[in-house]
């Protein structure tokens, strides 16, 4: 039986009304393998739509693939109705999206700005010309006040110096850095691979208002979660995907976690 569903791309009940981004019909194999199969997907700003499926469901070559660290075989990406060409993570991030993986990428011998700003360091002005730009010292006051205002605008308040080394943070306050990394250029789209993976229930709490609080800031958010309390707690609404093709997409306030579960494991 296929049961790859076309995703009702737009609202019926609004005919004006455009997802943020859209990705129609993905393909992308492994040798033999269909990773994903005409898979369609979309997510709206002030929206957090959650992504879950079972191990090797396609979960996580999806979000590759929008984030641009891996190319799809076919398909087409929408942003506002246009079509994008996400060749890259060049690519992505020039289309403001952004992605947070399970491992952060966080430099932990660095403090809190210089991870901010890592690879994308402000420098002194400076009047003298013949100077190279490489060769300018680093603005650390200017990337202090950035990240003391990333922190602020993500209500952020367990992180009491903007010079505590990352090792030294908890699991939840080193997600909220890698968040507020991700949101510091001129993102629109946040994708999140498992952002509560190995985190205890207060920390969990933490990074649950992030994702919130991203919503708030009119992103669009997509969260790959194996927990589906929360993803009840913080999704509006739920892909299910099942071996590289789409189930079906829940609306968190009318569907069940026992519905989910059955769409996970049996794609009815």
């Amino acid at each position: 039986m296929n049961i790859n569903k076309s995703l009702n791309l737009g609202n019926e009940s609004s005919p004006n009304f455009q997802p943020h981004f859209i990705a129609k019909n993905i393909i992308k194999n492994f040798g033999g393998i269909k990773a994903l199969n005409n898979l369609n997907f979309e997510v709206n700003r002030g929206e957090v739509m959650g992504l879950v499926g079972d191990n090797g469901a396609g979960k996580s070559t999806l979000m590759k693939a929008i984030s641009g660290s891996q190319l799809c075989d076919s398909g087409t990406f929408f942003i506002d109705g246009k079509e994008v060409n996400i060749n890259s993570p060049q690519d992505a991030s020039r289309y403001g999206i952004q992605i947070v993986y399970q491992d952060l990428a966080l430099c932990e011998n660095l403090d809190i700005p210089a991870n901010l700003f890592l690879g994308n360091e402000k420098k002194l002005l400076s009047f003298m010309k013949f100077i190279p730009k490489s060769l300018l010292p680093l603005d650390h006051l200017s990337m202090e006040e950035s990240a003391i205002e990333s922190m602020k605008n993500l209500k952020v308040s367990t992180i009491k110096s903007m010079h505590t080394k990352i090792g030294f943070l908890s699991g939840g306050q080193r997600q909220s850095i890698a968040i507020a990394r991700a949101t510091k250029s001129d993102s629109s789209i946040v994708l999140l691979d498992e952002p509560t993976a190995a985190l205890g229930v207060s920390q969990t709490k933490e990074v649950l208002d992030l994702v919130i609080r991203l919503k708030e800031t009119n992103h669009a958010v997509v969260i790959i979660s194996h927990n589906l309390n929360n993803v009840f707690e913080v999704c509006d609404r739920i892909t299910v995907i099942r071996q590289g093709e789409n189930v079906e997409v829940f609306d968190k306030l009318k569907s069940t976690p026992d519905q989910i579960v059955s769409a996970i494991t049996r794609g009815e």
